[in-house]
């Protein structure tokens, strides 16, 4: 709390030098966003108003806007308070509470019911929160009102494409209302969720004439003039649009770094195994703390081929990082003579491959231990949906920053990462994936290959198709099913997996609400 009123009140003194009449912030500004079930406790609310005063107290020579939790005798609002000079000048309440996806604000506030529309430095501003933008009705009020600007502040958190809807959701406000739009949105990683920021204003016929620069925080001027009646806003700075690849990598960096950060991790180790997951977490880990807080361990076991450990050790040599390297092979041999009597007449399968991924995990998770530094996981979406990962093995750890990638999005983030400056072994991307669990292991044999896999999993996880549905985008009905049931069978492992960074339309997680036991079969 104090550190988010600390941020406000030093750039609230920034946009006085600026002579800037009003600064808007974020939804929630003052004890962040999701807050969820802290909303229930007293201390919060304690800590609540000392920070209103606070920032009442800053106000002198210049507005400020922001976000927080409202707390009335028997309701919560989210909601924005405008100070200026040391007083109150207006406060809205948000009048839409969305309960969909990653949001479930209906659990904890209570509905705003009338517009907020205030006289202020000779324009008359229409106070609207995130959801109040995303239905009709809001601004229609406010303008109804007298309003000819909307401010808007947000808390709108990343996924792909997200910039293109909010910039078209907008537009539709700007063609019911006529007004122009400023956009504000929250920047920063909280548990999964990435807020990109790209802030931006739109004038009254929905062409964008500022744009901030997506995963940079910022204070951005905007200024606004009257012409034959109507507020304009004059033409600054707009941020191009980044690429696919270009945007999610740097959604996950931004969000390794806060993670790793908020939680005061000296640093984050990697298991480095010499495949393209690992690769490009270590990649993405190093951008987003420095090589110097990143540890890597490569620990090989009796079917860990030489291309493996050749290309760890390059990668981590080329990118700067302690790197060591650890066999397995005692451990494993140990635990398997200890579990002789219990395994006596059965032959060797998957147990023995879990027991190589637990020994890895046991030694990750003692160097963290002992080191203080964050683990960072290396699985995939694709190996999360369909179980292709081991429970207390590699699985194990605090943060899955590649949780939400699948395999295919895997390479592209890696030959994007590369494009920068190659830090991945290109055979490390072009190699066929192995876990090397077992002689001459290759994923296909248990899996599709990615390519057939990855399509299928989308449109079961991210569209909710039927199985009908699926097999009439050209796979077989066999390979869907088959599919479809391994993803239902992992749900249990999918719970006891460590958060990742959101960056697709649903991830596991909060979007993904399925139950464990269910006899359900699509």
């Amino acid at each position: 709390m104090q550190g988010n009123v600390a941020r406000v009140l030093q750039q609230a003194e920034r946009a006085r030098a600026l002579h800037a009449d009003l600064v808007l912030f974020p939804e929630l500004t003052l004890c962040g966003y999701p807050p969820e079930d802290l909303l229930f406790h007293r201390g919060l609310r304690q800590q609540i108003d000392t920070a209103l005063e606070q920032v009442r107290q800053a106000s002198d020579g210049v507005g400020l806007l922001v976000g927080f939790p409202e707390y009335q005798a028997d309701a919560i609002y989210n909601a924005a308070a405008l100070f200026r000079d040391g007083q109150l000048l207006a406060r809205h309440r948000k009048a839409c509470l969305p309960n969909y996806k990653v949001f479930d604000e209906k659990r904890y506030f209570s509905a705003g019911s009338s517009s907020t529309v205030i006289e202020y430095r000779g324009f008359r501003i229409g106070l609207l929160i995130c959801e109040d933008a995303w239905e009709s009705e809001p601004a229609l009020a406010a303008r109804a009102a007298g309003a000819e600007l909307l401010l808007l502040i947000n808390a709108s958190p990343y996924e792909l494409h997200k910039q293109r809807e909010r910039e078209q959701v907008i537009a539709a406000r700007v063609r019911e209302t006529g007004l122009p739009v400023v956009y504000v949105n929250l920047l920063g990683g909280q548990d999964e969720l990435v807020f990109d920021g790209n802030s931006f204003v739109m004038d009254d016929e929905g062409r964008v004439t500022l744009r901030a620069p997506a995963h940079e925080e910022g204070l951005h001027v905007a200024e606004f003039s009257r012409r034959a009646g109507r507020v304009v806003p004059l033409p600054g700075a707009v941020a191009p649009e980044l690429s696919d690849e270009a945007s999610i990598y740097r959604t996950l960096v931004l969000g390794v770094r806060d993670y790793v950060a908020k939680h005061r991790f000296p640093g984050a180790i990697i298991g480095l195994s010499g495949g393209v997951d690992s690769a490009l977490t270590l990649a993405i880990a190093v951008d987003a703390l420095g090589a110097q807080q990143v540890q890597v361990v490569m620990m090989p076991s009796p079917y860990t081929s030489a291309m493996s450990r050749e290309d760890a050790e390059q990668q981590a040599r080329s990118m700067g990082v302690q790197f060591s390297s650890i066999s397995i092979e005692g451990m494993f041999a140990a635990t398997l003579e200890a579990l002789r009597e219990e395994f006596a007449g059965r032959a060797p399968d998957a147990t023995e491959e879990n027991v190589q991924a637990r020994c890895r995990g046991l030694l990750l998770m003692a160097i963290s231990n002992k080191t203080g530094r964050m683990l960072l996981t290396t699985g995939n979406k694709s190996e999360m949906a369909v179980g292709y990962a081991t429970l207390y093995g590699d699985m194990a750890g605090g943060f899955a920053p590649i949780k939400d990638c699948n395999k295919l999005l895997v390479y592209r983030l890696a030959n994007y990462r590369n494009s920068l400056a190659p830090v991945i072994p290109q055979r490390v991307i072009e190699r066929e994936p192995s876990a090397e669990l077992r002689p001459d292991q290759k994923d296909t044999d248990s899996l599709p290959p990615y390519a057939v896999l990855d399509p299928i999993l989308e449109a079961f996880i991210e569209e909710d198709l039927s199985v009908d549905e699926i097999c009439q985008r050209g796979f077989e009905r066999s390979v869907v099913t088959r599919v479809l049931n391994m993803v239902q069978r992992n749900e249990y492992k999918r719970r006891q997996a460590p958060p990742g960074v959101r960056v697709s339309r649903r991830a596991f997680g909060r979007d993904w609400r399925y139950p464990i036991t269910s006899g359900y079969r699509r």
